[in-house]
């Protein structure tokens, strides 16, 4: 386990990245002085070790030429969701203080009204070529020598995730001038020592690469010395193909994507030979119980699951052997150890439903949020992410809820409180609860339930007139795909909403999964 730039001078031509539609490629060599290029204008353009840089792009083999080379000149970079409207964009690249934005023509217009001639600005950079207000960033690239900086040191990515407000957070670790090939010990663990990544394996990604998941992975196949082979998008039937096509030996999942290939017919799905694939990682959201089964039965048991957040703050993974003896588990601890506690903060016996800390764990913060990152710990030190669950007699962890009614759709965290915030700037809202739905393909999708000032307006054509206005201000993904009405909204006397009471009727009772 090294770095790519070592690599390129033991196999300079081998393919490190290789797109899957358009088949364009990138060696080691090629990767090496491109990402020694960019880090080489970083510094050209004032930025040293510790400053912040923002990318906005579809997937495709500039993303990750640019990750690299802020990972080798100590930057921080944030990688934006292309799917966010330009206010939720504008937010992430102010409040990260990022100095360089690079998109692409596909994401230039909702990036271009943010360019402005203020003195703290950031420079905006397109890889696409030129166009008015942004700059080349290949011709830029161009200028710059193809040899390392002298100053390497190693850079990280500073991702988001909602906060209270409903605002993204950025999930910062300290940086420590660690050398550039410095191993992360969980994702080493995870991929090269459960899922048996090597230099010869061949990975598929399948997700976008602004999520925390698909980018390290990707990155860490190539620290590894193997070959990714990264999806422009997602098609279940072309996932299959390239397995059978490319021999790939990993990828990394979502629970989304595993009904989406279960649910093609068995003369599609079955006709590819995918037994190259030797280790299939997946996270981001529960697995049904059954599904996860019926992905067993079909690729063997290679399926190694994991429980984290962006934080880092505590792992947890269990393969399939161990899933097989304690169905519904999502592993047991390898960073950090897992306590349970109520909400005395005081420590549960095995079995007893409270909230998942981890003690001995690494610590975070969220940018800019010092309330958020105190609400996270308690008073040892010991950190959560807010989820619910119980321990087995064997340490193995089950989780029966998630944090703040997070709705978790195709792998995508979204949170309510920011639609909740949107819809009730409608002036027929009188109050509104969001919250997740089952959803067989998704696993949830958006609910909302709205009370009115006039309730005699309730009906299809104003869900359809509240669903619209929400596509005006957010993303589709977090907007409603339907809209009940209710005279009232449960309230506490001090008006907390007790949002599971309503939620609690769109969801099947379920019994605690056993040990």
């Amino acid at each position: 386990m090294t770095h790519p730039s070592i690599h390129a001078k033991t196999n300079p031509d081998k393919i490190a990245y290789r797109m899957a539609g358009s088949g364009q490629a990138l060696t080691y060599r090629e990767l090496d002085e491109r990402s020694n290029r960019g880090a080489q204008l970083f510094r050209t353009l004032g930025l040293k070790a510790g400053d912040h840089v923002a990318l906005l792009m579809e997937n495709r083999l500039d993303f990750m030429e640019i990750c690299w080379a802020a990972q080798r000149a100590g930057l921080y970079y944030t990688a934006i969701s292309r799917y966010l409207t330009q206010d939720e964009i504008a937010y992430i690249v102010k409040d990260c203080g990022a100095r360089v934005v690079i998109t692409s023509e596909k994401c230039a217009d909702v990036v271009a009204p943010l360019i402005t001639t203020a003195a703290d600005a950031p420079m905006f950079y397109l890889v696409d070529g030129s166009r008015p207000g942004f700059r080349d960033w290949n011709a830029a690239l161009a200028s710059q020598p193809a040899t390392p900086i002298a100053d390497e040191v190693a850079g990280y990515d500073m991702l988001y995730s909602s906060g209270t407000t409903g605002r993204p957070k950025g999930i910062k670790r300290a940086s420590e001038n660690n050398p550039i090939d410095i191993p992360n010990p969980f994702l080493k663990k995870l991929c090269a020592d459960m899922c048996g990544m090597v230099s010869d394996s061949i990975y598929l990604s399948p997700a976008p690469l602004y999520h925390a998941a698909p980018l390290r992975f990707n990155m860490m196949a190539i620290t590894l010395g193997g070959t990714s082979v990264i999806m422009e998008h997602f098609d279940a039937e072309e996932f299959l193909k390239l397995v059978e096509k490319y021999r790939i030996t990993q990828s990394q999942l979502v629970p989304t994507m595993f009904v989406r290939m279960l649910k093609l017919p068995d003369e599609v799905r079955l006709k590819y030979d995918v037994s190259s694939l030797n280790g299939a990682i997946h996270a981001a959201a529960p697995c049904p119980v059954d599904v996860k089964a019926r992905m067993i039965d079909w690729w063997g048991p290679i399926l190694i699951e994991y429980y984290a957040g962006s934080e880092g703050n505590g792992v947890t993974v269990s393969n399939s052997q161990q899933w097989l003896s304690h169905r519904g588990t999502v592993g047991k601890a390898v960073t950090g150890v897992i306590k349970i506690l109520n909400e005395e903060d005081q420590e549960l016996p095995v079995g007893e439903i409270g909230t998942v800390y981890f003690a001995d764990a690494p610590q975070f913060t969220y940018h800019n949020d010092p309330e958020k990152t105190k609400r996270a710990y308690n008073s040892r030190g010991w950190s959560t992410l807010g989820d619910v669950g119980y321990l087995d007699d064997e340490g193995f962890l089950y989780l029966t809820d998630r944090k703040s009614y997070m709705i978790i759709s195709g792998g995508v965290n979204i949170y309510p409180q920011e639609t909740e915030d949107v819809l009730i700037g409608h002036p027929d809202i009188a109050d509104v609860a969001v919250f997740g739905v089952p959803n067989e393909e998704m696993g949830e999708e958006v609910k909302a339930v709205v009370q009115l000032h006039d309730m005699s307006r309730a009906g299809k054509p104003l869900e359809a007139e509240l669903i619209v206005f929400c596509r005006k201000h957010l993303s589709p993904i977090k907007c409603p795909k339907s809209i009940d009405f209710e005279a009232e909204l449960p309230r506490t006397p001090t008006g907390k909403l007790v949002k599971r009471h309503l939620r609690d009727k769109y969801w099947p009772k379920k019994e605690k999964a056993s040990a």
